[in-house]
């Protein structure tokens, strides 16, 4: 793979201009400063994006993110620009200019983000469910393992045992009564009645997201390559589905009915056929099965985020409140459960 260079550069939050400009010195030596606009984008939950072009030429824009404080306890950031190169390579990917101290700059790819109406337009939830088939697709060594239960389980040790900020303290304490003893049991739980099912284990994206996924001219292009790893395939889809609750305005009535589901999951199948050479029918039996497995991971999938957003809510200085975020994500989580996993 292409070597990429890594600046020792730091953007700091509140003058993310002084830091930009050091990076466009190196990805693009022939702007002048003067001319140079930035463009801020504020979708991320835990990052700092911003857009970088000069006024003669502005579809040519650099996109540089900088990642939130203590956020390298939760994400693996060599395997972040390993996995960028490498959907490079395969077409899924802008082209990564460069690394440096607290981020990457990479190319900007038109489009518009999804929301909660249209990611379930005919015309673009097809798009996605291609899309994430050839992601599924993308080779793996065959010795690699699935993430998800030790990333799980390294979430949950960080979630203090009491957090510094007496009102996060009191909200944590009565949604958890018995702390992280509680997490631990269903992440056993859930484990258990898991770890038995025939999985598929295939390259994820892991944190498919409506602002991960980029619409424009009859295509879909997916973004953020940070949680993309090894893990279970029906993980990846069981947590895009929940994703169409939002995260601002959460409302999970809006994740897709079986009927939805299983016709994403028909074109999904279709596409990874065509990917992999496979020729052979798709059954309902096939349907059925994976509907049931990914809808299994939907409950898992709730249990990943909000532990990760128990961490967040501790090393986090962003405008964003992960406590209730995981109170909401709790409260589906028990309503699903009794009917999925009896």
């Amino acid at each position: 793979m292409e070597e990429v260079p890594h600046l020792d550069v730091t953007v700091v939050e509140g003058d993310f201009k002084t830091g930009g400009l050091k990076i466009l010195r190196s990805v693009r030596p022939e702007w002048s400063p003067s001319e140079v606009v930035f463009k801020v984008f504020t979708d991320g939950i835990t990052n700092t994006l911003f857009g970088c072009s000069i006024e003669s030429n502005p579809s040519d824009m650099v996109l540089i993110r900088s990642y939130g404080k203590n956020t390298e306890l939760l994400i693996d950031r060599k395997a972040e620009t390993k996995n960028f190169k490498i959907l490079h390579q395969w077409g899924y990917a802008p082209m990564l200019y460069a690394t440096f101290n607290n981020g990457l700059a990479y190319e900007f790819m038109p489009g518009v983000t999804l929301d909660e109406n249209t990611v379930k337009d005919p015309a673009i939830f097809p798009l996605v469910a291609a899309m994430l088939a050839r992601f599924h697709a993308i080779p793996i060594e065959s010795e690699k393992r699935p993430i998800l239960w030790p990333k799980l389980r390294k979430y949950l040790s960080l979630i203090p045992s009491s957090y510094k900020q007496p009102t996060k303290r009191t909200r944590f304490e009565q949604l958890f009564p018995n702390g992280r003893q509680s997490l631990e049991n269903e992440i056993n739980y859930l484990q258990q009645n898991l770890e038995d099912v025939d999985l598929k284990v295939v390259f994820c994206h892991n944190d498919l997201l409506l602002s991960n996924i980029i619409h424009s001219d009859g295509k879909v292009h997916f973004i953020d390559y940070e949680y993309a790893d090894c893990n279970y395939q029906a993980f990846d889809i069981g947590n895009h589905f929940t994703e169409f609750a939002g995260v601002n305005n959460i409302n999970f009535s809006r994740i897709p009915d079986k009927d939805f589901q299983v016709r994403w999951l028909k074109l999904y199948l279709k596409e990874l056929r065509i990917c992999t050479g496979d020729q052979t029918e798709i059954t309902q039996e096939e349907v059925a099965g994976l509907y049931e497995k990914v809808n299994k991971f939907i409950l898992v999938g709730h249990i990943f985020w909000i532990t990760w957003a128990l961490v967040q809510a501790e090393i986090s200085e962003l405008d964003f409140d992960f406590i209730e975020y995981a109170s909401l994500k709790m409260g589906d989580y028990y309503s699903r459960k009794p009917a999925i996993l009896p």
